[in-house]
């Protein structure tokens, strides 16, 4: 059985929220003139930021936490899988030291047992690991509602139109301003809402 871990790539899909708008605002920027009180000009990447996933995962303690628990599922499963492993690997030894000095009718229901064991084990393998990849699923689906509920609300607190996700090596933004970075406001954030979620 595969070890089941968190996929980075698959959560880093959970912070790749790239429609966060906030179209009040959108509404009353291009309907209303600026008033001297307010700035004159207001670009478009003013309202677009950027949130570092890769930051975002090491740092999220949720996402730490989840990730402990699934590696220590993932290592109880192992560890049950091999122990009913090695003690079908002992029938299997034993029956081949002895196979020569039974009756073909017991050699044939030993074999035909070990066989069924087999398939058993076989199965047990696969269902063990299609367990441990549903609730995996389930969790990254928790994640990014989490994620996403959150960037919502900070989007539209801060003015946001829309928060990007950058991922080293694998995302579509080459180059942005680092006054664009609202990685660490956001994991802050989020940490905070996770705390008192636990309370």
């Amino acid at each position: 059985m595969k070890r089941s871990t968190l996929k980075l790539s698959s959560i880093a899909t959970a912070v790749a929220l790239v429609s966060v708008m906030a179209s009040c605002q959108n509404k009353e920027n291009t309907s209303a003139p600026a008033t001297k009180s307010e700035s004159a000009t207001v670009t478009s990447a003013e309202k677009i930021v950027y949130v570092n996933s890769d930051s975002l995962l090491t740092k999220y303690q949720y996402f730490k936490d989840l990730k402990t628990k699934l590696d220590a599922k993932s290592k109880t499963a192992q560890t049950d899988l091999a122990s009913k492993q090695q003690a079908f690997q002992r029938e299997v030894a034993q029956y081949q030291q002895q196979q020569n000095t039974l009756p073909a009718d017991q050699r044939a229901s030993t074999e035909e047992r070990l066989a069924r064991k087999q398939q058993e084990l076989q199965a047990y393998s696969q269902n063990a690991g299609a367990a441990l990849q549903n609730e995996q699923a389930t969790e990254n689906e928790k994640l990014y509602d989490k994620v996403a509920q959150y960037l919502k609300t900070y989007a539209k607190g801060k003015g946001f139109k829309m928060v990007l996700t950058y991922s080293k090596g694998n995302s579509a933004i080459l180059f942005a301003d680092e006054s664009l970075d609202v990685t660490s406001e956001v994991i802050v954030g989020l940490n905070e809402a996770y705390k008192a979620d636990k309370k």
